[in-house]
């Protein structure tokens, strides 16, 4: 597969998440980040299919229409200090790193944290830091956050993490089974948080303690 090829391919992948996505920084975003840098050697010439794909540990990099949804249901305008909870890959991060000031991304597996690490240095992200996440959802120390990401999928909506928002601040995070879930966009508000689905969707389990528990 040809770098002339994946250009072309990245154009398509474009085009094919501009019937559904409407802002047009988001698509501007996912157009500028090259996709195939972030999964295997061997399924390079798979980075623009619109599905997921596997990155080592059990994960996955998302598939590319469920990346879109969730960025634009952020409702980033550029000065944000972002949260995004599964670092995987860090192609999700990158995203978010072009449409944010500064973006915090934990993960709880250390050999995806220094791949991700390394491929976002590689790539000169200056705005993002990769953390090993702890016991503890999120990342209190440098919290609040106008926008947390969450790229697992949880059995319910963590307050642990509505904490560490900003009021009027948005958590889109995937809730339901382990087997299938609804993305949600939470908003945080004075009395509590609303709570609009999105779309169906699988994620691999979020592991915490508002979470589940490793098996």
């Amino acid at each position: 597969m040809t770098a002339v090829n994946l250009k072309s391919d990245r154009e398509n992948l474009i085009e094919h998440l501009r019937h559904e996505i409407e802002d047009e920084r988001v698509l501007n975003a996912m157009a500028r980040v090259r996709r195939e840098l972030f999964v295997p050697s061997s399924s390079r010439h798979l980075a623009y299919e619109d599905r997921p794909l596997p990155i080592g540990e059990g994960q996955t990099i998302s598939q590319p229409f469920i990346v879109a949804m969730m960025t634009q249901a952020l409702k980033l305008v550029g000065t944000e200090k972002v949260l995004e909870v599964g670092t995987g890959s860090g192609y999700q991060a990158a995203i978010l790193a072009e449409l944010a000031c500064e973006v915090i991304t934990v993960e709880r597996l250390q050999k995806l944290a220094n791949t991700a690490r390394r491929t976002l240095e590689k790539l000169g992200y200056t705005n993002v830091e990769v953390h090993l996440a702890t016991k503890t959802l999120g990342w209190p120390a440098d919290a609040p956050y106008e926008a947390i990401m969450v790229t697992a999928g949880a059995p319910r909506i963590p307050q642990e993490l509505v904490d560490q928002l900003t009021m009027g601040g948005r958590l889109v995070i995937p809730v339901g089974s382990h087997w299938e879930q609804d993305l949600l966009q939470v908003i945080k508000q004075e009395d509590g948080f609303t709570a609009k689905n999105l779309t169906p969707c699988r994620f691999v389990p979020l592991i915490g303690e508002q979470a589940w528990i490793e098996e």
